[in-house]
């Protein structure tokens, strides 16, 4: 059984792998216009309409769009109270009592140690 903490992690991985996908990215930054329907996606993106409904389902799945059909047309848009939430979520991950300058000093660091180092920078730290 879930815990409702794991249920909640289990959505934020969700949530941060559909957004690690060029045209998942893509398809919200068209959404940002407003709906959209698989059709017009899938001409403004010259791909097939199965391509294209798999990351559709992938967005929906994570929160990131609403649907609505409409006869035999799905519609599309972007669930901004899921963008809030993702926004809440980074802040409250940012260490507390940190000014923005000094996490952006200490990032600056650790990328300049890292290339000396020759070592991997994790950008997100």
């Amino acid at each position: 059984m879930m815990t409702k903490e794991s249920k909640t992690r289990a959505k934020r991985v969700r949530f941060f792998r559909a957004l690690a996908d060029d045209m998942r990215v893509r398809i919200l930054e068209r959404l940002r216009g407003g709906e959209q329907n698989v059709c017009a996606l899938s001409e403004t993106f010259q791909t097939g309409q199965s391509r294209l409904s798999f990351h559709l389902r992938v967005l929906k799945d994570a929160g990131l769009v609403a649907y609505r059909p409409e006869g035999r047309s799905i519609y599309y848009t972007l669930n901004h109270h899921a963008i809030h939430e993702a926004e809440t979520l980074l802040g409250h991950l940012r260490e507390s009592g940190v000014s923005t300058s000094q996490t952006h000093s200490r990032a600056g660091s650790s990328y300049r140690n890292a290339q000396r180092n020759h070592e991997a920078v994790d950008v997100l730290e």
